[in-house]
């Protein structure tokens, strides 16, 4: 996954000084607080939300209908400066340098929000082993949990970059893992990985789809769903879920496996990831 980077803060509106910075025609509701400049932050997939719907309310602005998100609605990401709403924007923990703060922005958050999703199980299955696999399994790792990571049959790459971050097993995606799951989580966009992740998951377990797009689920027979298994998805993020897993990763801590590419090759960087020959996240570089 190509993800945004984190950034300096160069201006947030009005100066400590008194002078202006480069938000001061802003409303003041708007200007940013609690950063100064200097400060590292970072900008989420998440850059806006109205924070008056019935979503924002209660918690869940993930959902809401005027949300708008970093670079697709908003620009930045590929940028050498992007203008962010600072109530969206984190601080990056010290200990991360940009290069290696990135992927937790994008790829983390959303394997988090998914990660918490799946049930509290020991045995967790990753179908799909990327950039939001790779920080998510050191979670899980630390909570004490095993992981069965499933990748494109044959993509032995994978499965040794699976079992070098802490998997307790790594297989083709057609396979069974050794036992079965307790929940899977589902990264790749492949639909017809969810029949094939309820059939290796334990009654009462959860398959959690994290992408935002997947190809067609097929149809499959219900005792597959049957014994209160359960199918769900993952819709962007929270500022809860930001500030809480940057906490986590500066805890684990989270190591992340980037490659880094100066900003004029980010199509190269769009490329290796659709070639498959990533492990871990590409980073852009301004």
């Amino acid at each position: 996954m190509v993800v945004y980077p984190s950034v300096l803060d160069e201006s947030t509106g009005p100066g400590r000084d008194g002078r202006p910075g480069a938000l001061a025609g802003l409303p003041t509701a708007r200007r940013a607080r609690g950063f100064a400049p200097g400060d590292r932050v970072g900008i989420p997939w998440l850059g806006e939300a109205c924070g008056a719907c019935e979503f924002c309310l209660t918690g869940r602005e993930n959902l809401c209908r005027r949300a708008r998100y970093t670079g697709y609605q908003l620009d930045g990401g590929y940028a050498e400066y992007a203008v962010a709403d600072a109530r969206f924007c984190v601080p990056l923990p010290p200990s991360y340098d940009d290069q290696h703060a990135a992927p937790l922005l994008c790829a983390g958050l959303i394997g988090y929000r998914a990660y918490g999703m799946a049930g509290h199980g020991r045995r967790v299955g990753i179908y799909g082993f990327g950039a939001a696999a790779h920080v998510i399994t050191q979670v899980a790792v630390h909570d004490g949990r095993a992981v069965y990571a499933f990748v494109t049959p044959g993509d032995e790459q994978a499965k040794r970059f699976a079992t070098a971050v802490g998997a307790a097993w790594a297989g083709d995606s057609s396979e069974a893992p050794p036992v079965p799951l307790d929940g899977a989580i589902i990264f790749a966009p492949v639909g017809a990985l969810v029949p094939e992740a309820l059939s290796r998951t334990v009654p009462g377990g959860t398959v959690v789809c994290a992408g935002i797009h997947m190809s067609d689920i097929p149809s499959f027979p219900y005792r597959l769903l049957w014994e209160e298994r359960s199918i769900r998805s993952v819709a962007n993020l929270t500022r809860h879920d930001a500030r809480g897993f940057l906490d986590v990763a500066a805890r684990v801590p989270i190591h992340t496996h980037v490659r880094p590419y100066p900003l004029e090759q980010a199509n190269q960087a769009l490329a290796d990831l659709r070639s498959g020959t990533l492990s871990g996240a590409a980073v852009l570089v301004p």
